[in-house]
């Protein structure tokens, strides 16, 4: 399957922790101007695009996040080396030699150090990894780096897209690769001449990776009568995982979630995307996330009476390290899934 990698890349290695979306969300300006009728930037920072539709009586939103997990400076010490505090959710061992940008008023390189094992007691060996124990050395003085560094500047992971056999192995795919499966869905619609049934408001949020924040906000300004959350989700289909872990696996689809910790999606919209998937014949799988939530949760709870939301989610392995890995024909399906969801919503029985 062929996408638009060199896009995907563009906006994998784009900086933005949580907070920071500045220089994503320009890009994505950049994008879709073209592609809707009316973008908006609300007080949070969420882009707000919307794509007029056949009737005005509903609102559907679909929401991907643009923030990636990320850093902050807290502190400079004497030798120059860097303190941090995370935004969002790292596993502590992932962050060893990790090379990583500090955005300051230049861009400086560094990389994450700790002790080295060589002079651990042996105690200290045994023990899981702290983020205290971590630190960013960039190889300058604290009179060099002071010059360009202040506590509170964010922390961003390096790691330039490959692609290796069908997949791409980039940072960022959480969320990246739904900001780029939701600007490539309203180049679709536009290439083709469909329209939504129901205007669509397609929603780039900030701050998902601190607790659904953006799309908390958006979803209170919209008001969607529908909701799809559009993220990454667990692909542990690894050597030492068992059939129950998995949640899903690479190539098998794009999937369609059931539940995760935030949420149980509508079973209205999980029977209708099941059934627009096998109608377009679009290779899906089932998505039960037992840890973590997408902002589906923020669209589902923050309209008045709720939304019908469920979720479009990629599969994709090594969540929240510096490389993640998505199969491109998974991609592809869910951009053709939202698609032909957006224009047959209407179409569906939603009575209970």
């Amino acid at each position: 399957m062929t996408i638009h990698t060199q896009l995907l890349a563009r906006i994998c290695e784009a900086p933005g922790a949580p907070g920071f979306e500045k220089e994503i969300r320009k890009l994505v300006l950049a994008e879709i101007k073209d592609l809707v009728d009316d973008v908006s930037i609300d007080n949070m920072g969420n882009v707000v695009a919307l794509k007029k539709g056949k009737s005005s009586e509903k609102k559907i939103m679909a929401a991907a996040h643009m923030d990636e997990i990320g850093f902050i400076v807290t502190h400079i010490d004497d030798k120059g080396f860097v303190r941090f505090n995370t935004l969002g959710g790292f596993d502590p061992k992932t962050l060893t030699s990790q090379r990583v940008i500090i955005h300051g008023k230049k861009d400086i390189m560094g990389v994450m150090g700790s002790k080295p094992t060589h002079i651990m007691q042996p105690e200290e060996r045994n023990k899981a990894a702290q983020i205290r124990d971590y630190f960013i050395d960039t190889g300058l003085t604290k009179k060099e780096i002071e010059k360009h560094v202040q506590v509170g500047d964010c922390v961003t992971r390096y790691s330039p897209m490959m692609e290796l056999g069908n997949c791409v192995n980039v940072k960022s795919l959480d969320n990246r690769v739904c900001v780029f499966l939701l600007i490539e869905t309203l180049r679709v619609l536009k290439k083709t001449k469909r329209k939504p049934c129901y205007d669509f408001y397609a929603v780039f949020t900030v701050q998902e990776e601190v607790g659904l924040r953006g799309a908390n906000a958006s979803a209170l300004q919209i008001q969607p009568d529908f909701g799809f959350g559009l993220d990454t989700t667990i692909a542990y289909d690894v050597p030492g995982s068992t059939p129950q872990e998995q949640c899903t696996a690479l190539g098998k689809g794009v999937g369609i979630k059931l539940m995760d910790s935030s949420v149980i999606c509508d079973y209205r919209m999980i029977a209708f995307m099941k059934e627009t998937a096998k109608k377009h014949k679009i290779q899906w799988q089932p998505e039960i996330l037992a840890g973590g939530g997408t902002d589906t949760a923020g669209l589902q709870r923050m309209s008045a009476g709720g939304s019908i939301a469920g979720a479009i989610s990629i599969p994709t392995r090594h969540i929240h390290q510096t490389i993640e890995m998505s199969d491109k024909d998974d991609i592809q399906a869910g951009i053709d899934l939202l698609a032909a969801c957006l224009c047959e919503i209407e179409k569906y029985d939603w009575s209970f």
